[in-house]
C-alpha cells in the first residue's frame, strides 16, 4: 500500500517590505512522500517571497506540466513559472516558453544547481533569476517544522526573517543569473 502525501498547515503573517506584500496566509501544504523537509521548506518559502494575486501550488513533485509554484492571471494563463530545487533545463525552456516570468528557489549550492544548464537550450535563459538563502538557513527551518506551523515571514532589502514555531532564524536572499 502507498504511503500518501502529509499535510502541513502554515498560518503565516507575510510582511515583503520590499514589494510592498503585506498578508495573512492559511497555507496548506501537502509533502509528497519523496519530498524531503528541506525542499517542502524551499517551497513554502517560494510561494510566500513570490505572493501575488493567482498564485497557488501546482499539482505534485510528478507533474510535468506544471512547477512547484505558479501564478496565472484571471484568464488562467501561467504569469510566473516558480520551479524549486535543481529543475533539468528542459522544465525551465518549457517553463520559460508558457511564462512571462520564470525563477527558481533553491536550498542547495545555487553554482551546482546551474552548473549543469550550461550550453543547453533554455529559452529566454537571460531572464530566468534563481534565488538561495544561506548555508544552513533551509536545513534549521526544517528542523523545527511541525503539522501545524505559525510563521512570521519578514522581507526587507533582500533579508528574509523568519519566525517558525518560536524558533527564530535569518537569512540574506540571494539573486543568481543564469548566464
Amino acid at each position: 500500500m502507498a504511503i500518501g502525501a502529509m499535510i502541513h498547515t502554515f498560518t503565516v503573517q507575510l510582511a515583503d517590505m520590499d514589494r510592498g506584500v503585506y498578508d495573512d496566509l492559511t497555507l496548506r501544504v501537502a509533502r509528497h512522500p519523496s519530498e524531503t523537509d528541506a525542499y517542502m521548506v524551499t517551497r513554502t518559502l517560494a510561494y510566500c517571497l513570490e505572493y501575488a494575486e493567482g498564485i497557488t501550488f501546482g499539482a505534485g513533485i510528478s507533474s510535468t506540466e506544471e512547477p512547484a509554484v505558479l501564478v496565472r492571471d484571471l484568464t488562467g494563463k501561467i504569469t510566473v513559472w516558480i520551479e524549486v530545487g535543481a529543475p533539468d533545463s528542459d522544465r525551465l525552456h518549457y517553463g520559460s516558453k508558457l511564462a512571462d516570468r520564470i525563477a527558481v528557489y533553491t536550498h542547495r549550492d545555487p553554482a551546482k544547481v546551474i552548473a549543469p544548464w550550461a550550453g543547453k537550450r533554455i529559452h529566454n535563459a537571460e531572464a530566468i533569476r534563481v534565488f538561495s538563502f544561506g548555508p544552513g538557513f533551509v536545513d534549521a527551518a526544517a528542523a523545527v517544522l511541525e503539522r501545524r506551523n505559525t510563521m512570521t515571514l519578514t522581507v526587507t532589502e533582500q533579508q528574509l526573517y523568519l519566525d517558525l514555531n518560536g524558533t527564530a532564524l535569518s537569512s540574506a536572499v540571494h539573486e543568481h543569473g543564469i548566464v
